[in-house]
């Protein structure tokens, strides 16, 4: 790292870099799954944590510590530990802090799976939760009980795009001596720093804009202190899902042009949810770029851009969802986020079509629900494929 204080474009490109036998410019790919120990001693010292050398990429890989540093250096954390997928680093997190009889609180507009996760499998074991909604305070208040071992939120949430106030809520979770875990997939580390505002862990989907590309999976965790990071690392450990050192050295290349191409992505998105909140056929729109967004001071005072992400409800439901679907030509009908590329997808259909009827409404994931991540693109073109898509609806 060339300075610990310079800015984030130069951390993005050399935070977690070392020097190796050979100079190379980039963080060389260990490919291996174990390494050689110098003598006996040297391998009991392994062992022991007496010396920092590796013994097996389970539990630790040069390429992969580097990624880890340098995710940690951007959000300001402690230390970063990878998975190899985003459930990964979220399933991690629940194991770390949650047993039976234990309770969560969390979003109830948030990644389906994380949620999913919850009540068909860790509900198995005598995990209780709480799904509320995040951004009204009161709620999460009366919501904690004295079983409660974590609050946990995603901000912006997906796909509403509401925002909790991550200041206020790490203030509730440390008046109970629990820990706010926040997922921060939608804004990355270049639009929002949570630890900044008192969360105590930071959780990505570094298959969104941190890679940036679509052709990785990856997690992240980063810990705000010590303290957590001895809780969450040998629980990923264990389970063994950690990363492969092809997909962190591919994770870590993305990075390096993260702030290029979320500056770029949301001055389009902006155009676009300006010409989305006058369209006669959207009943509305949300996106923090927008005044007429209900957190929309809150977004400006906690996140340092609007993001990428917006979601608008449909004039007609169901079936106009369904027919902007199968009308759009550029902008590609997919899952996941944050890439070069802009996707559109339907929650109520897809990322979310595991989570009850009931449910969905509770959580204001309605049937005419569109939700669109812009990618680099010439705007104008984006643009045009959505205004005529719109025309088929």
């Amino acid at each position: 790292m060339k300075s610990e204080k310079a800015g984030f474009m130069t951390r993005q490109v050399h935070a977690g870099e070392f020097e190796d036998a050979f100079g190379s410019a980039t963080v060389p790919i260990y490919q291996t799954s174990t390494f050689k120990f110098k003598n006996a001693d040297h391998g009991a010292a392994c062992f022991s944590g007496e010396s920092d050398g590796y013994i097996y990429t389970r539990l630790g890989n040069p390429t992969i510590d580097a990624l880890e540093r340098a995710v940690a250096n951007l959000e300001n954390g402690f230390a970063g530990i990878a998975t190899s997928s985003g459930m990964a680093a979220i399933t991690t997190v629940y194991l770390a802090f949650l047993g039976a009889g234990k309770h969560i609180v969390s979003h109830n507009s948030l990644y389906g799976p994380a949620r999913g996760v919850m009540e068909t499998v860790f509900s198995r074991f005598g995990v209780e939760y709480s799904y509320i909604d995040t951004t009204d305070l009161d709620q999460v208040r009366r919501a904690i009980r004295p079983e409660t071992t974590m609050i946990y939120t995603e901000t912006p949430a997906n796909p509403t795009i509401g925002i909790s106030d991550l200041k206020a809520l790490a203030k509730i979770a440390h008046e109970h001596n629990i820990p706010l875990v926040v997922d921060n997939t939608f804004c990355s580390p270049y639009l929002q720093r949570p630890i900044d505002l008192g969360a105590d862990v930071v959780v990505h989907s570094m298959t969104k804009s941190i890679n940036g590309h679509a052709d990785i999976v990856a997690g992240m965790i980063v810990s705000a202190s010590e303290k957590y990071h001895k809780m969450l690392k040998p629980v990923m450990n264990n389970m063994g899902c950690n990363m492969d050192p092809h997909q962190a050295y591919m994770v870590h290349r993305g990075l390096k042009t993260l702030g290029l191409r979320l500056e770029k992505a949301q001055k389009s998105a902006q155009i676009i949810a300006e010409f989305l909140e006058d369209h006669p056929k959207v009943e509305w729109i949300k996106y923090p770029g927008l005044k007429s967004h209900p957190q929309y001071a809150l977004a400006k005072e906690q996140m340092h851009g609007s993001g990428v992400m917006m979601s608008f409800e449909l004039k007609g439901g169901l079936a106009a969802g369904k027919r902007m679907m199968d009308s759009v030509k550029l902008v590609l009908l997919a899952v996941s986020l944050g890439g070069v590329e802009s996707l559109i997808q339907h929650p109520a259909s897809m990322t979310h079509s595991k989570i009850s009827h009931e449910k969905k409404i509770e959580a204001n994931i309605t049937d005419g629900l569109v939700r669109i991540s812009v990618g680099i693109e010439d705007v104008e073109d984006i643009l045009a494929d959505i205004r005529q898509a719109l025309d088929k609806v």
